[in-house]
């Protein structure tokens, strides 16, 4: 527990990353997809599996490479994105051109680990680029790190009833409600002092940021079960690697865009 907090205030400098924003943060986005998705796929290489990696990267400089060549607002970029979606399944699928030495399953967890870890967490520098919107980047990982803090309190204190023992035998249902009230909380005091026209949909995303990166952290743990791993890396003690870390904000990121795009600016 000691190591697991120590650890946790030694990443607090990280939302300096959030704050300067722009090229900052897209970069810091880019070096997590690209680290999570070699994490991932060493988990499946302990099952025999052999992903593409350099596909992955490949794909993750591309869909970077939006930000840097194509104008914000242009009537293309949605083409481009699905152009990106196509592409990645087709690399993938000829990836498997090698048939003797590949099988259906490299080629389906390098869809997997570019759409999962490098798209999902891209959709942070999306929420950045919702201009009037753009501060609520901040709830991504007030909901995340908010939900995961309290859920890990609230169960070691007070749990007794498993929420998913087979998933993940640590985790209560005290915890997971412990882990929404936690992002409610933050999500309600950010709103307060930063947006309080936006207030209730603060609150809202907190409810949802709450419950949806749990099921983030517990997919992460589906796979890591899978996979016969205990962690993805060993980077953050007591937090294992950076897929460890970030696997809530790889659901939490796309919530908070959706939301944003469907909702507040519809």
């Amino acid at each position: 527990m000691k190591t697991r907090i120590l650890s946790g205030l030694i990443m607090l400098p990280l939302l300096l990353l959030v704050y300067f924003g722009g090229p900052v943060l897209t970069a810091a986005c880019f070096f997590i997809g690209i680290m999570g998705a070699r994490e991932f796929y060493q988990g499946f290489a302990a099952i025999g599996v052999k992903p593409s990696y350099t596909i992955t990267c490949v794909a993750a400089l591309i869909l970077y490479a939006f930000d840097l060549f194509v104008e914000e607002g242009a009537w293309y970029i949605e083409a481009c994105r699905q152009l990106w979606f196509f592409g990645v399944i087709a690399a993938s699928l000829l990836y498997l051109f090698k048939i003797e030495e590949r099988q259906l399953t490299d080629a389906m967890a390098t869809m997997t680990g570019t759409f999962y870890v490098v798209f999902f967490s891209y959709h942070v520098t999306l929420v950045e680029q919702t201009g009037e919107y753009s501060g609520l980047v901040w709830l991504i990982f007030l909901t995340a790190f908010g939900t995961d803090i309290l859920a890990y309190f609230t169960g070691y204190f007070f749990g007794k009833h498993k929420l998913c023992p087979k998933i993940s035998p640590k985790k209560t249902i005290e915890g997971s409600i412990g882990g929404i009230s936690g992002s409610v909380i933050l999500c309600a005091a950010f709103g307060y002092f930063f947006f309080e026209k936006l207030l209730l949909h603060c609150i809202a995303i907190g409810i949802l940021g709450g419950i949806i990166s749990q099921f983030g952290d517990l997919t992460a743990s589906i796979f890591k079960r899978k996979m016969g791993i205990k962690d993805y890396g060993n980077l953050i003690p007591g937090h294992g690697g950076i897929l460890d870390r970030f696997d809530s904000v790889l659901f939490t990121a796309p919530m908070v865009y959706y939301y944003i795009a469907l909702v507040l600016a519809s």
